[in-house]
């Protein structure tokens, strides 16, 4: 039950009842309302504004934490960007160069990033531009990283390639120095022994006893070894590969046959007098594209730079040759 109040009246001098109308009850009662929310409101929009939450706390963290790693993660592209420019670099400029290959140019290495814009689904937001730099960076690295594994690759077959080529040429001198009586002649113009008339000697004349071990230059495969090429006599034929074929004449005998696989310093054969020969000795050739070239370009693999020397002085000599 409510309390009742009274106040004091000076004209009837007496206490009167005092008496609440339902009107201004409401209007206090609203008022009272209005003002507990309007506090409300400001309490929270200064709240709100000027005082973080624990949760907006963690979420500005977590943002500063991303930001962090995104810097961090610009900075490792950046790093890794100049090793593989790097790699570029001595891949242009040492690796293909020795390879004889050409360099593969910048417009390549970097291509298909003009035209369309393909960040544009990330504009928009407060670190768009952070974002955007760091995916293009990441494109761009792929790309090259691409183009530099396919470059690799490819100088991996060509080395491959050149150990077989630098295996395969006939770079040994047919016949060892110690079994050697001398060099009879080279190649050049020499004099004919049975018509005495000057003419060109395509090969190299190695004086040897009969029975001489011959061995292969280079690796390669036997395609002839017979007595059925003119003046030849017994004489095999190797062909090593990249256009090069090399021949061993005036045989005594065979120590391979047609088709058979030879490596470098191989036996397949021993010196002779068969065919047009004049005496015990070895006629050796090298073709390369079907063209008989100088055999003293080709013994790097097994003689010293005097005995090399030697070798040339002795070769160029234009004396008679002995087939």
């Amino acid at each position: 039950m409510s309390k009742v109040k009274y106040y004091y009246d000076p004209e009837t001098l007496s206490y009167r009842k005092i008496e609440r109308r339902k009107r201004k009850t409401f209007k206090y009662i609203l008022g009272f309302i209005t003002a507990t929310a309007l506090f409300g409101f400001l309490t929270v929009f200064v709240t709100s504004h000027f005082v973080e939450s624990p949760k907006e706390k963690a979420l500005k963290r977590e943002l500063t934490n991303m930001q962090l790693q995104y810097d961090l993660l610009n900075k490792k592209m950046d790093e890794a960007s100049e090793v593989l420019a790097s790699v570029e670099d001595r891949d242009n400029n040492i690796y293909r160069i020795y390879f004889e290959a050409n360099p593969i140019p910048e417009e390549q290495r970097k291509a298909g990033f003009g035209g369309i814009n393909r960040y544009k689904g990330l504009e928009g937001y407060d670190n768009s531009k952070l974002i955007t730099e760091s995916n293009k960076k990441i494109d761009i690295l792929q790309k090259q990283i691409v183009v530099q594994s396919k470059s690799l690759d490819e100088i991996a077959k060509l080395a491959e390639d050149k150990e077989k080529l630098l295996a395969s040429i006939p770079a040994i001198q047919p016949v060892n120095n110690v079994d050697l009586t001398r060099i009879a002649s080279g190649y050049g113009y020499r004099t004919d022994p049975f018509t005495k008339a000057r003419k060109f000697h395509y090969g190299m004349d190695f004086t040897a006893p009969r029975g001489t071990p011959v061995y292969a230059t280079g690796d390669g495969t036997v395609i002839r070894a017979d007595n059925q090429s003119t003046g030849y006599g017994n004489h095999i034929r190797i062909d090593h590969g990249y256009g090069y074929v090399s021949l061993y004449a005036h045989l005594y005998k065979y120590n391979v046959k047609k088709n058979q696989k030879v490596e470098r310093g191989d036996l397949i054969g021993f010196v002779g007098s068969t065919g047009r020969s004049e005496a015990p000795h070895l006629h050796y050739e090298i073709f390369k594209d079907d063209e008989r070239i100088n055999p003293t370009n080709f013994y790097y693999g097994s003689l010293t730079s005097e005995e090399y020397s030697i070798l040339l002085e002795k070769s160029s000599l234009e004396n008679q040759s002995l087939d």
